[in-house]
This record gives structure tokens, C-alpha cells and sequence, in this order.
């Protein structure tokens, strides 16, 4: 045969593309070429990927460009359950800066635009996987969502983010290690001491027989305080986890 099935899926592809061009998800705007992924040139130039110097702990990016890592004063001062913690790029806090990915994201997660959920999550572990090359990781396992949130938006991002990174990096992902039992008020707008109060005791691990003695993939859309990933990762390591990494797509800053 000339060409082979591969082959005819190449071609098919192409030809879609050509026809229906993927648009940037932030501006709409036509994307081409085969690296097309989820924003365009323009857009992604103003996303802010986080780079070294940064926390090696937490993942925080430190302003200073020079210098090598280093743990940051708050995981000093309060160290983390989790081992390591990583994001993609990097968001303003402040909701008047405006930013593609910011932007992605909420109508992800907000907008209730799942179809966005598969390409940022194919964005995220082709992006993330030079993150955790030392570690060999057992399980996906992601942030959940309390009942009643999931049924109002009708999915959990972290989920949709984690089973793409579980297919792309040939591990298993359980969506039931987890559960939120305790419905919280949004942690946006709260402080760090609230953040953490809010989230206390709100995780409990299911499926204790799963975790035990594995070393653990987090997975979750923001990372803001960490106060969230924390009480998840201590749940877990109390269950038996060996460690716990975290992965997000972004971290607001």
C-alpha cells in the first residue's frame, strides 16, 4: 500500500485544518502550522511561562532572574505537605490586568466551556512533563469537586485537565481518590489564614488501598495560596502516599 492508515489520518487532519483552521482560544484568532496548539503567536507571547530562578518547593517564581532555586519564605516558615509543587505559566492576581490564559480559563471553568478542557490539557502535559523527569509517579489523581458544584457546572476542570495528562503520559488517573465532602465558599477573594481555614477538613480519601505506598500526580487548573493542593496532599500522605506532586496549568501571582 501507498499509504498507511496513519498515513490517511496525517492527511485528513491536514486538510481539515486547512479548511477549518484551529482558532486561538483567548482571541479567536485563525492558528496554523503543525506546533498550533491552544493560542495564537500574538497571545502566546503575553502569556508569562514561569522560569528559574523559583521556589523548590512550591514552584513560586522569584523576581530576581538571576540566582539559582530556592525555597521561599513561606515554605520555610510553613513547609509544605506536598513535595513539589509546578505550573505551566503564571497570571496578575489582579482581575484588571488583562491575560489569555486568565482569560481561557475562566471560560473553562466559569463559561462551563468544556470543549476547552482536552487542549489545555494536552497543553499542559506536553509543557509540564521535563517537570517531573526524576520522579517516577504511580497515579493521576485530581483536585475534586464538591457534589453540588459538579452537578451546577456539570464537570470538574481538574478531572478533564488530569485525563489528559494520564493518556499523554501513560498513567493511570482515578477521579474517586478523592472526595470534597464539605461544600466551601470560593476561595477567590480570600487570604491566605481564610484560604486555609476554608479548606480544613473538607477532603477525605476514599479509596485509602489505592495510595498507599505511591507517589502521587495532583492535579488542578490554578495554583493561588496552595491552601487547597496542601489539605488534599495531607489527607493523601495520611492515607499512605509517599509523596505528592502538584501540577496546575497556571499559578496566579
Amino acid at each position: 500500500m501507498l499509504f498507511s492508515i496513519v498515513d490517511y489520518g496525517w492527511l485528513c487532519s491536514y486538510f481539515l485544518d486547512l479548511l477549518y483552521p484551529p482558532r486561538c482560544r483567548s482571541c479567536g484568532e485563525p492558528i496554523r502550522g503543525p506546533d498550533a496548539r491552544c493560542f495564537c503567536p500574538e497571545c502566546t507571547r503575553s502569556i508569562r511561562l514561569i522560569a528559574h530562578p523559583l521556589c523548590d518547593i512550591c514552584g513560586q517564581p522569584f523576581i530576581d532572574a538571576a540566582g539559582e532555586d530556592h525555597s521561599c519564605g513561606a515554605c520555610l516558615s510553613r513547609p509544605p505537605t506536598f513535595t513539589r509543587a509546578r505550573a505551566w505559566a503564571c497570571y496578575p492576581r489582579d482581575e484588571g490586568q488583562e491575560d489569555p490564559l486568565r482569560t481561557v480559563l475562566q471560560r473553562f471553568k466559569y463559561g462551563k466551556k468544556v470543549s476547552l478542557g482536552p487542549p489545555l490539557g494536552k497543553l499542559l502535559s506536553s509543557s509540564a512533563l521535563a517537570f517531573f523527569r526524576d520522579v517516577s509517579l504511580d497515579l493521576v489523581v485530581p483536585v475534586p469537586l464538591h457534589p453540588r458544584r459538579l452537578r451546577w457546572r456539570g464537570f470538574n476542570q481538574a478531572a478533564i485537565l488530569a485525563r489528559e495528562i494520564g493518556r499523554s503520559w501513560h498513567m493511570p488517573m482515578d477521579p474517586f481518590i478523592l472526595f470534597r465532602s464539605r461544600e466551601t465558599v470560593p476561595q477567590t477573594g480570600l487570604k491566605g489564614d481564610e484560604r486555609r481555614k476554608n479548606v480544613s477538613g473538607v477532603f477525605r480519601v476514599e479509596k485509602g488501598e489505592s495510595v498507599r505506598n505511591k507517589r502521587l500526580l495532583l492535579v488542578d487548573d490554578v495554583y493561588t495560596s496552595g491552601a487547597t493542593v496542601n489539605e488534599c496532599s495531607r489527607v493523601l500522605r495520611r492515607a499512605g502516599a509517599v509523596e505528592i506532586y502538584v501540577l496546575t496549568l497556571a499559578r496566579a501571582v
